[in-house]
């Protein structure tokens, strides 16, 4: 962590802010800018650009394009694992997983003011990622999901935990669709992140609208099409 005057400017950033206030965040692949605005326009926050599959050039391309549109709309746009890309793509930070590049490299990468997220699956990571230089983790998968093949679902008492435990905002992930954000937020999660819920969704912008109101208010909205909401 930053000490001083540093550490004071940093908590003053409005990316931080943002952060701070965000409540939704979308996780998905390349996409054609459509899907992205539809989910942005509905009240998603942040969206995270996550495609293994896509060389360098690729993510790049993509990279600005999310981050345009994140921009135009008072949303961050976080690039997935790739620290090395991040300025390049011109992403607000990066998010690492377990067995991504370490914490100190991906900030060594985005720099001091740059947005730093990990992902935590056991209440031993939660309370190592307190002492870490992160931002935010993200916390799951709460229920099992093919985004996460292998990935044993940890339930909402890892939600618990979290709530009771974490230094950083957390986002629980994993299955979360909009009757199971009333479930994670009743577990004390002030914050969700999610895939299918949005991308699979036949209407993406009434699908955020309704994950929103669900963490939010907490309860699903009553006219939330079937198709909106599939699981992350």
């Amino acid at each position: 962590m930053l000490p001083g005057r540093a550490c004071q400017t940093r908590f003053m950033d409005p990316r931080r802010k943002r952060l701070q206030d965000a409540r939704l965040y979308l996780v998905c692949d390349i996409r054609g800018d459509a899907l992205i605005e539809a989910a942005l326009r509905g009240g998603v926050d942040i969206v995270q650009l996550r495609d293994k599959r896509a060389d360098d050039g690729a993510l790049v391309a993509a990279g600005r394009r999310y981050a345009a549109l994140c921009a135009a709309h008072g949303a961050l746009f976080i690039l997935n694992d790739r620290a090395e890309l991040a300025a390049d793509a011109h992403a607000d930070g990066v998010h690492v997983g377990q067995d991504d590049c370490p914490v100190a490299t991906a900030r060594a990468f985005v720099g001091a003011m740059g947005i730093v997220g990990l992902s935590t699956h056991t209440p031993e990571q939660i309370a190592a990622s307190n002492e870490s230089d992160v931002d935010y983790i993200g916390v799951g998968p709460v229920h099992a999901t093919p985004t996460k093949p292998g990935r044993p679902a940890v339930g909402t008492a890892l939600v618990r935990e979290a709530a009771a435990r974490a230094a950083h905002p957390f986002f629980a992930i994993g299955g979360v669709d909009a009757n199971t954000a009333v479930a994670v937020r009743e577990a004390g999660a002030q914050r969700i992140a999610v895939v299918r819920a949005i991308t699979d969704a036949t209407d993406p912008e009434a699908a955020a609208r309704t994950l929103r109101a669900a963490i939010t208010i907490g309860s699903a909205a009553p006219d939330a099409p079937e198709a909106d909401v599939a699981r992350a």
